[in-house]
């Protein structure tokens, strides 16, 4: 196989292209320019709806495809998605109550961990937010190659700057220096190259896994949407904005996705 069109390779790119967007959409605060609450929430509002569609029409609709491929129609590809889809969610819902972890408004979740910096909390809680989507974009190369990965990994990066920039400007209310705030909204995107190298790497090596995969990498962002995003993006009366963002991110996602893929 061609190594520039290799899935491996293609999903490690395309996913550190989308983390790398979280530094890009960090940028800002070096400069002193910090966006009002009702933008950031607009903002996550619109990641949050490039991740719902993506979520749909980007993996699990790809998944039902490559599984009826495999079983023929009826009940058993509906119920391989199904399953997949719970099983996604539930992973990332174990890793948010296995691992030590802080939320900019909530506070601590996860085991006690007195002994753990503050800023390490909010890394790991980012951590676990960004695997999912690097995850998707290995998932989406691995499936189809340029065809499947290029819609999720340019959608996930769009959605990553919003992403960055928050997190950048909640550290400098914590009291973090601009260039650090930075640095560790750009560390945070480095952890999707991880998840993209485990997606395509699972479903090149064994196809039949393709659908479970797909639908695995769709359950994980939507427990990330309803846990995660929607929840920050209305705690400070700023609905309306956050739900005109989402609608937003979703019709653009959606267009991305019919025309590139």
């Amino acid at each position: 196989m061609d190594t520039v069109s290799s899935p491996l390779l293609l999903g490690f790119l395309g996913s550190l292209a989308a983390g790398m967007m979280t530094s890009v959409g960090a940028l800002p605060v070096l400069f002193g320019r910090q966006p009002t609450r009702a933008f950031r929430d607009m903002s996550l509002g619109f990641a949050a709806g490039v991740m719902l569609a993506a979520s749909f029409f980007s993996l699990i609709i790809p998944a039902l495809d490559a599984a009826e491929g495999q079983y023929g129609d009826g009940a058993i590809p509906a119920a391989i998605a199904c399953i997949a889809i719970l099983i996604g969610m539930g992973a990332v819902a174990m890793m948010n109550e296995a691992l030590p972890h802080e939320h900019f408004r909530t506070g601590r979740e996860g085991p006690e961990a007195a002994a753990l910096r503050r800023v390490w909390l909010f890394i790991i809680a980012i951590t676990i937010h960004n695997f999912p989507e690097g995850l998707a974009v290995g998932v989406g190369f691995g499936a189809d190659g340029l065809t499947g990965g290029m819609p999720l990994a340019l959608g996930i990066g769009l959605q990553n700057a919003p992403e960055g920039l928050a997190v950048a400007v909640s550290l400098l209310g914590e009291g973090y220096g601009k260039a650090r705030a930075w640095g560790i909204a750009t560390m945070t995107g480095l952890i999707e190259p991880v998840g993209g190298l485990l997606g395509a790497g699972v479903v090149t090596i064994a196809q039949p896994l393709l659908p479970w995969g797909l639908a695995f990498a769709a359950g994980a962002m939507l427990y990330v949407i309803s846990h995660e995003i929607i929840p920050e993006t209305h705690r400070s009366g700023h609905q309306n904005k956050a739900t005109l963002g989402l609608s937003v991110g979703l019709v653009l996602m959606l267009f991305l996705d019919v025309w590139l893929g």
